[in-house]
């Protein structure tokens, strides 16, 4: 198999510096030319080049390719050789057959022909067709399936039941496996295969056998894919992701980079890769988290990606940070409050990474001014409703102060001592020594009782919203009552339905997430666009 190297001219820049491997994926955001860019490819590669797109493959052609060696030229061809056989091929799939047909009439030929030859001694060798090597593949991804031969027709049974059906019958994956299977075939020796959306209409149970069996069937070609597709993506084991950025039409020119050894995971750079906004990293998961569904709706001009911890939300913001040469991309952060002092939330905040004045996500949904906004919707009191709220959070926090000043003091004094147990001791006893100190230094008791003196001003004074900033407790959106107080049955139905509310455009969509916006201090930092469908669009 003969490497290419991408040639200078596709890049204002720089030159990759090496021979790119055997498999190579064009990742990028919609527009940013990654098309254009494997057309360039494609030209550049000449005849050695072999184009196979399952988007266009089962309707007719409306433009033959003139490349030499391309299916449709193959075809043409084939006509020219084989003038008693029918020629109404119309789609690049019934081409694909044609050509499948044709080879296995020229094997069998030969095979009469060498019966002949070796008649004396009975011997003569069998050779594969194409048409055997794709009946053989294909009984392997499609266990209990086959391919059988009537005639000149090519029929498939199924594992559902015995009657065999014909090509126009079967789903259009795997009309699509068939016409990858037999139409790889048919690249020429050594020949850079370009696919485009190599996961159109394939299941991904069987994506990546799937694929890994075609380029097994060619190990002479080079394989390059146009993919937005992470799961695919990271199933090619030799794979060399280029990121295709942007387009100059002016100097024909692409702005393009090599993922290749980057401290960031190959999965978030090619998820990043394909968009052009902003990123904001934030803690939890896809599925039951509510951190990316609420400000995924809050930051419509940004890509929420969820990574977990907060721990990895902060480390990956400065790492991405610090790698903005590579991506262009601006990047930031949320993490929950949780039990972190100002001077904490003042130093990541001037990290990128915005910290809310409530300790918890959920916490935010007790807002008053979110709060308010949900009963109007629900035709409450909303003032009523607030100061009851107000009353059943004092009277909860009143009940856990000692526990929540207790947290408080071990967050605290756990940072504490990573930080003076990272010093450096000349030997262990001085070690010892140090830590027995410690006690004395960091005075966790004195610490608590200051805590707990704050907690008790807040308690006295009404001091509802520093409260929420201080008061973590999961149970208390339920034990608020506020749910029930506006008519949910449960505080899940209550996200929900703040959650459906920034949905749409209007004033009570923008007055909560103002609200949110206010209370992460990102009032002036993040331009929202709202969502162009309105709630009268809507219904």
């Amino acid at each position: 198999m003969k490497q290419i190297s991408l040639p200078a001219s596709l890049h204002p820049v720089k030159i990759p510096d090496a021979s790119i491997g055997r498999q190579i994926t064009i990742i990028g955001a919609n527009g940013s030319g990654k098309s254009r860019f494997m057309d360039e490819m494609t030209e550049l590669c000449g005849d050695r080049a072999f184009c196979l797109n399952a988007l266009t493959a089962f309707f007719p052609v409306t433009s033959e390719s003139t490349l030499q060696g391309s299916i449709d030229d193959l075809y043409r061809a084939a006509i020219r050789q084989q003038s008693y056989l029918r020629t109404d091929a119309v789609s690049q799939l019934d081409k694909i057959l044609y050509l499948l047909f044709v080879d296995e009439l020229q094997n069998l030929v030969q095979i009469k022909s060498e019966l002949g030859a070796n008649k004396k001694n009975g011997k003569t060798r069998l050779p594969k067709s194409r048409l055997d090597k794709v009946r053989k593949l294909w009984e392997k991804i499609f266990p209990n399936n086959k391919i059988v031969l009537e005639g000149s027709r090519m029929v498939f049974g199924t594992g559902a039941g015995d009657d065999l059906i014909g090509i126009t019958r079967l789903s259009e994956g795997e009309k699509a496996v068939l016409y990858y299977l037999g139409g790889v075939l048919f690249a020429p020796q050594d020949g850079v295969v370009f696919i485009d959306s190599p996961s159109l209409f394939i299941h991904p149970a069987i994506m990546s056998s799937l694929w890994n069996s075609i380029e097994e069937l060619r190990p002479d070609c080079q394989f390059i894919y146009n993919s937005v597709d992470v799961d695919f993506i990271t199933s090619r084991t030799r794979n060399t992701c280029l990121w295709v950025k942007r387009y100059d039409s002016e100097a024909h020119a692409w702005d393009y980079d090599l993922l290749n050894g980057n401290p960031l995971s190959e999965n978030l750079m090619i998820e990043l890769a394909g968009s052009r906004k902003p990123v904001l990293f934030v803690e939890g998961d896809d599925r039951h988290s509510i951190d990316i569904r609420l400000y995924s709706l809050v930051f419509r001009d940004r890509t929420v990606r969820p990574l977990g911890s907060c721990n990895k939300v902060i480390e990956t913001v400065r790492t991405f940070n610090d790698l903005n040469s590579l991506h262009h991309l601006q990047s930031s952060g949320v993490v929950d409050r949780d039990r972190r002092t100002d001077t904490e939330v003042e130093y990541l905040r001037g990290k990128h990474i915005l910290v809310p004045d409530v300790a918890e996500i959920e916490n935010i949904f007790l807002l008053p001014e979110v709060v308010k906004v949900m009963a109007r919707r629900r035709g409450r009191d909303g003032n009523k409703i607030v100061k009851s709220l107000q009353r059943e959070v004092l009277r909860l926090f009143k009940r856990h102060a000692d526990e929540q000043a207790l947290h408080h003091t071990r967050h605290k004094i756990k940072r504490e001592v990573e930080c003076r147990i990272d010093a450096k001791f000349s030997c262990i006893t001085a070690m010892e020594t140090h830590m027995k100190s410690l006690v004395y230094k960091l005075q966790p008791r004195a610490y608590f009782n200051n805590v707990r003196r704050e907690f008790m001003r807040m308690i006295e004074t009404n001091d509802y919203y520093g409260i929420l900033r201080v008061f973590n407790h999961k149970p208390m959106l339920t034990e608020s009552n506020v749910p029930a107080r506006l008519g949910y049955k449960s505080a899940g139905d209550y996200v929900a339905g703040v959650l459906e509310t920034l949905k749409y455009t209007g004033p009570d969509s923008d007055h909560i997430r103002q609200a949110v916006l206010h209370c992460l201090h990102a009032d002036a930092q993040y331009e929202t666009q709202p969502d162009t469908m309105s709630e009268t669009d809507r219904n």
